[in-house]
């Protein structure tokens, strides 16, 4: 930063300051805690030598708020992969069900919207597609702050709810299901994914989502196709039909990102000879409203019966207890 041309690319001075403020906060928590620890330290040993009780509640208060804020501070550490410090793109599309399931999506879509909004995180609707008597069909968002995709990759997977559906006036049990897709917003020049214009195709249309008048007046929106892979993306949140293309482009490469690091995946499964289920009835979390309440993660085991508390975006204890899963070995030990 201190470079005399530094600000000559202010994109990339930005991206600099953003990083450098993220590193910092880091460093100066690491410095608030080892202080605290300290005070604690000298406030023990006051008691000890003067074997005076008085003090003794608010020892055991700071040492109770100090491990909560170490707890949270090793969360962070825990997010040390490649990509856990950038933006994320989440999509949530519905299973079969129709009107009940695209309910339960903007159900999700409110839950992720409260999770970011307590984070101090900004979220960008993409593409939203409405459904017709209700919910949403399809949704895409944007979610900006740091280590953002470090969090949510906790929530990639099916999501199943089981309630009496507000749908059916027979007030009968349904069970709906919802697919929470996340990927890393990858810069153009962060990763070496090589996109051909000869393999795109590329339709402009009218935008159908919320966002204004202007939205369905003109031909802005873009949906791009990658001919090889068959992968679309499509984004409608700018007036602009360039401004578009160059967030769906975007969208395209964290996609193909994505498909790179999954074929990897597969070929370290086939050479360990392991078998993953990934079909639409495994679902990673279950919501039941009814006839009890409770959320339930099913590959950490944790669970809570405040389901109101969750689906107003208390979902932390389930990002937290799956990070700390992931980042341990088979042996017990931390991988790097």
């Amino acid at each position: 930063m201190s470079e005399p041309d530094f600000w000559d690319d202010n994109e990339r001075a930005q991206k600099i300051i953003a990083e450098a403020n993220a590193v910092k906060s880091v460093v100066e928590e690491f410095r608030e805690l080892e202080s605290e620890l300290e005070d604690l330290q000298t406030m023990l040993e006051l008691i000890e030598e003067e074997e005076d009780d008085s003090l003794l509640a608010d020892l055991r208060s700071g040492v109770e708020k100090l491990a909560g804020r170490l707890e949270r501070f090793e969360l962070q550490i825990l997010l040390n992969q490649p990509y856990d410090r950038l933006n994320a793109i989440l999509e949530l599309h519905p299973g079969a069900g129709g009107t009940e399931s695209q309910d339960w999506a903007e159900m999700l879509l409110r839950m992720y919207r409260r999770w970011a909004e307590s984070k101090g995180f900004k979220v960008e609707v993409l593409d939203f597609l409405p459904g017709e008597e209700a919910g949403i069909k399809s949704v895409t968002l944007l979610i900006k702050g740091h280590n953002a995709y470090g969090y949510l990759k906790a929530e990639k997977g099916v999501h199943r709810l089981v309630r009496i559906s507000p749908f059916d006036a027979s007030g009968r049990r349904h069970t709906s299901f919802v697919s929470c897709d996340v990927v890393p917003e990858i810069e153009e020049d962060i990763d070496d994914i090589e996109i051909r214009q000869e393999d795109l195709r590329i339709d402009v249309y009218r935008s159908s989502g919320a966002g204004g008048q202007h939205v369905n007046t003109t031909d802005s929106a873009v949906r791009i196709t990658h001919i090889p892979t068959g992968i679309v993306v499509t984004c409608q949140s700018e007036r602009s039909q360039i401004s578009n293309r160059e967030r769906a482009m975007k969208i395209l490469r964290s996609k193909l990102y994505e498909r790179k690091l999954e074929e990897q995946r597969k070929q370290l499964e086939e050479l360990r000879g392991e078998q993953t289920d990934i079909s639409w009835g495994h679902q990673i979390r279950s919501y039941v409203f009814h006839p009890y309440s409770l959320v339930k993660d099913h590959r950490t085991q944790v669970e809570t019966s405040n389901v109101q508390a969750v689906m107003d975006g208390e979902i932390d204890l389930f990002i937290d207890a799956y990070l700390r899963k992931t980042a341990l070995k088979g042996d017990g030990t931390r991988s790097a």
